[in-house]
């Protein structure tokens, strides 16, 4: 028992913070490359900003809902309801639901946390959701295990919100309370690519031999200002290849090797890999088509709503459920993301479907044009129709099964009418309109 009760010490009382810049657990900060990795640094690099950028727009641009259970097990809109303007229009008065959503999910990649204030009125209602920094925000437990949030306010004190206060979203973490941020576990992947972009803009900056030795016969009384001039002349990418005249009998030897040789390029190719791993982004969708053809991309553009996507809206749809719904209101209401427009596939594919399902009952005309956000079709022009190929019939109507259950049914009719008649003889099992077959005799 003392072992486990040392497991989850972290989690009776957690010690974690969504301040990462904290000395205590996993930091942004330097990195083996040299570099310090912060949130602010990392978006400098186009390939974490492609990723963060695809995430946030593609959750924040799924239609999201508010649907409540029919008494015939169907759902509907709940536009009656006032969660469904806060989430589907405006959570707030300045912002959209867009913007609110594309602005919790940045926070979600980079702090690995995400943060709303929930504004209710008197009744317990929930009439408004305000973005928090996840920076600014620590999550810890009272005396009696109740999680509450403290939140420092700009040049102010730290603000004490209860758990029906705050809607939070965590990320992937070790102990289910918090997430821990994807910039700063992969801290060193980012700062070698800031290394390797800042090395290759040097390189251009200092011009196309930027290190070497000026090899003089004599003595030099000031090398500095031949270091000076040497440098305002042929230094910078604007004055690269230009000739250089040497007096005295100066020589001129690079040393430093071509960014072939230190295998620059490919360096920062595969750190753009490396970041979309992270993010479990497709290389594709960040710009780097080396690998990807007209036959795969619509593949993986699936794999993407499937293995990247999917979770993101999961936490999203169970965070807010769980914290804007009452323990009532969950048995009736729930909250959805619509992520079937990105699972549609090519125009062709999409006709193939809706022609299988037209034909074989289970999609009307109406359900097909909702689809592809047509206007319905009137249910009295059959709309709301549902037809099916009249070839294809049920298996107990169809061959030899239809001739077994008609025989059994003519022979059941023959018994009923003999017993109704009293007669003792009993015709022989068969069907009575089958002409028996001609005795064969021996010539």
């Amino acid at each position: 028992m003392g072992i486990l009760k040392s497991l989850f010490k972290s989690r009776d009382k957690p010690t974690n913070q969504t301040i990462i810049m904290s000395p205590t657990r996993f930091l942004f900060g330097q990195t083996t490359a040299g570099k310090v990795v912060t949130e602010q640094s990392s978006m400098q690099m186009t390939a974490v900003y492609s990723c963060v950028r695809i995430l946030a727009e593609a959750v924040a641009g799924l239609p999201l809902h508010f649907y409540k259970y029919r008494d015939d097990g169907g759902k509907e809109k709940a536009i009656d309801h006032p969660l469904y303007n806060l989430l589907h229009d405006e959570p707030n008065s300045e912002m959209t639901s867009f913007v609110f959503r594309e602005t919790l999910m940045t926070h979600l990649l980079l702090w690995g946390n995400a943060y709303a204030q929930i504004i209710r009125n008197g009744k317990g209602e929930v009439i408004a959701l305000y973005p928090l920094m996840p920076d600014r925000m620590t999550v810890n437990r009272d005396d009696n295990k109740e999680i509450y949030y403290l939140y420092q306010v700009d040049s102010g004190p730290q603000v004490r919100l209860s758990k029906s206060d705050v809607l939070h979203i965590p990320g992937l973490g070790f102990d289910g309370l918090v997430g821990y941020s994807p910039i700063a576990m992969a801290k060193n992947a980012i700062g070698l690519a800031i290394a390797t972009e800042e090395y290759g803009s040097k390189f251009f900056a200092n011009g196309a031999n930027p290190g070497g030795v000026l090899e003089h016969p004599g003595t030099l009384k000031d090398p500095a200002k031949l270091r000076e001039s040497w440098n305002a002349t042929f230094g910078g990418s604007s004055n690269a290849a230009k000739v250089a005249v040497l007096e005295e009998g100066m020589k001129y030897t690079p040393i430093s090797i071509s960014p072939e040789q230190a295998q620059f390029l490919e360096t920062r190719k595969f750190q753009i890999n490396e970041i979309a791993r992270i993010f479990r982004v497709p290389p594709h969708m960040v710009g780097d088509l080396e690998k990807s053809s007209f036959s795969n991309i619509e593949q993986q553009s699936l794999e993407f709503v499937k293995y990247t996507l999917d979770p993101w809206v999961m936490r999203w749809e169970q965070a807010m459920t769980k914290t804007l719904l009452s323990l009532d209101e969950k048995k009736h209401y729930f909250i959805k993301f619509n992520v079937d427009g990105l699972l549609r596939g090519d125009y062709q594919s999409r006709m193939n479907g809706y022609a299988t399902g037209r034909q074989n009952g289970w999609m009307s005309a109406n359900d097909i044009r909702e689809l592809e956000n047509l206007d319905r079709i009137p249910e009295s022009d059959g709309g709301d129709l549902y037809l099916i190929n009249g070839n294809m019939l049920p298996l107990k109507d169809a061959g030899a099964f239809a001739n077994i259950k008609e025989s059994e049914e003519s022979n059941e009719e023959v018994l009923e009418v003999e017993e109704s008649n009293g007669s003792e003889s009993r015709q022989p099992r068969g069907n009575p309109r089958e002409n028996p077959l001609p005795q064969r005799t021996n010539r």
